[in-house]
């Protein structure tokens, strides 16, 4: 059901990933892509501030999230700060803070987007294959979503920072500039944002690579799911998995902020780009305009020159 459920989202994605590499490099275009990174920096930031207004409920998950930001900005594993994050949190328990009730799961984007994808954590972590995007076989790009499915936690923008140090930092596959567009490609779709995955196999392999690495994605999630779910209600009001995930959802909210942070190095070239990722900020928290309207605006306001 939610494979047919993501099926529009999916050739959205597809068309869309095909006239952005086909023509984003025409000159008359460049002004309306450079136009998105204000937008998208605003973005990622209003997903964590959706989500950090639910979860801080102590001052320990505040400054767990400080912290996690610093890692984050350090370039260290994500999966190793979210599997500490949970550590910390089963061994602090109710000093972290909402423990003793269900936590709060990662908020949805503005404009009730729909971003819940399926997610389970392990301590695996793909290599640094030693390819370029060009060197990028079909079988690598599944073993690589593949292990990046076993550790999404979530869904929403947590899969913003997995996916950026990995195909940006440590693959090469993606540019920044080409990580930014294929999240705002992402948020032009009625679907989760982990379409960016369909975006970034179709950058490396294609049509075919598009859709190997959506289903590489969520492949582990299905499987561990369908093995699970029947476990679901009894483990999911356990105090052990509730102190857990009070020590991860601070973690993540610091990895997405650290993720915006190192993004906006390349993005946010003059006072006006920052002048209006705060704009298009205020915009997606105060008001919850949707996501596609903001870009939107962003790209005409490139065009126009007005971001440089």
């Amino acid at each position: 059901m939610q494979r047919a459920f993501m099926a529009p989202s999916l050739v959205l994605v597809l068309v869309l990933s095909w006239l952005y590499f086909s023509y984003h490099a025409i000159p008359a275009l460049q002004g309306a892509v450079a136009g998105l990174g204000p937008v998208v920096i605003a973005l990622i930031l209003s997903a964590a501030w959706s989500m950090g207004r639910k979860a801080f409920q102590s001052s320990i998950a505040a400054l767990l999230c400080a912290a996690t930001t610093v890692a984050g900005l350090c370039r260290i594993n994500p999966v190793y700060v979210l599997v500490g994050a949970g550590i910390l949190g089963l061994t602090l328990g109710t000093r972290v803070g909402g423990v003793g009730r269900r936590p709060p799961a990662p908020a949805e984007p503005e404009a009730d987007r729909v971003t819940k994808d399926l997610g389970a954590g392990a301590l695996l972590w793909p290599a640094s294959f030693p390819v370029t995007a060009a060197g990028a076989s079909l079988v690598k790009l599944c073993v690589t979503f593949f292990t990046i499915g076993l550790v999404f936690f979530g869904g929403g923008f947590v899969l913003v920072p997995v996916l950026h140090q990995t195909l940006v930092e440590k693959l090469g596959w993606l540019s920044p500039q080409e990580f930014i567009d294929g999240v705002a490609i992402s948020n032009l779709t009625p679907g989760p944002i982990s379409v960016l995955a369909t975006f970034a196999g179709y950058r490396l392999r294609g049509i075919a690579g598009a859709l190997a690495a959506t289903v590489a994605l969520y492949l582990p999630a299905v499987v561990l799911m369908l093995v699970l779910c029947h476990q679901y209600e009894r483990l999911k009001d356990r105090k052990e998995t509730q102190a857990f995930l009070a020590g991860v959802i601070p973690a993540v909210i610091g990895l997405v902020l650290s993720t915006a942070i190192l993004l906006s190095y390349g993005t946010l070239h003059s006072w006006r780009a920052f002048a209006f990722a705060g704009l298009a900020l205020l915009v997606l928290i105060r008001w919850k305009v949707h996501p596609a309207l903001v870009l939107a605006v962003g790209a005409a306001a490139g065009a126009a020159a007005i971001l440089p």
